[in-house]
């Protein structure tokens, strides 16, 4: 069930964080930012991750750290042309296919729980009414609470 919610997504009781990235992502901007200065092991995994995997857009990664700590990395965004460079922009495509590998984990792995941001829509550029849709279809009719931060309140816990 999607539970619309506002608040600071790293303060979430969820069981999970899923969350939008690229392919070799630097995680210079946005969540991705904000997660790499609370988890900085989490960063380092995943890009050792790219390197030996060279995962394509459209997949997802997942981190399990400390504390019961797990980050889905969604693969919505294609991998920047060169080093140094910015990723693509985020597709609905790759949106769609990372959310259907999502389910599967949530599923295969029997979450308890998950929070997510407005997925793709800031760094990623997406319209939030193209993406909204692929999470109700995909994560809707889930039997566990799925945390929709739609609006971002810095230190403010969400009423989960």
């Amino acid at each position: 069930m999607l539970i619309e919610v506002s608040g600071d997504i790293l303060l979430t009781g969820a069981h999970a964080i899923a969350h939008g990235v690229a392919p070799n992502d630097n995680f210079h901007q946005g969540l991705a930012l904000a997660l790499r200065e609370e988890y900085p092991a989490m960063y380092k995994d995943f890009r050792h991750y790219c390197q030996q995997s060279h995962p394509k857009a459209g997949g997802l990664w997942v981190w399990a750290g400390a504390k019961g700590v797990r980050v889905v990395g969604l693969l919505t965004q294609d991998e920047a042309p060169s080093a140094g460079a910015h990723p693509g922009k985020a597709t609905t495509h790759n949106v769609n296919l990372a959310l259907k590998a999502l389910r599967a984990l949530v599923q295969e792995e029997a979450f308890e729980s998950l929070a997510l941001p407005r997925l793709a829509t800031g760094v990623g550029g997406l319209a939030w009414d193209d993406v909204r849709p692929l999470i109700e279809r995909h994560l809707g009719d889930l039997e566990i609470p799925v945390y929709v931060y739609t609006t971002f309140r810095p230190g403010v816990k969400a009423k989960e």
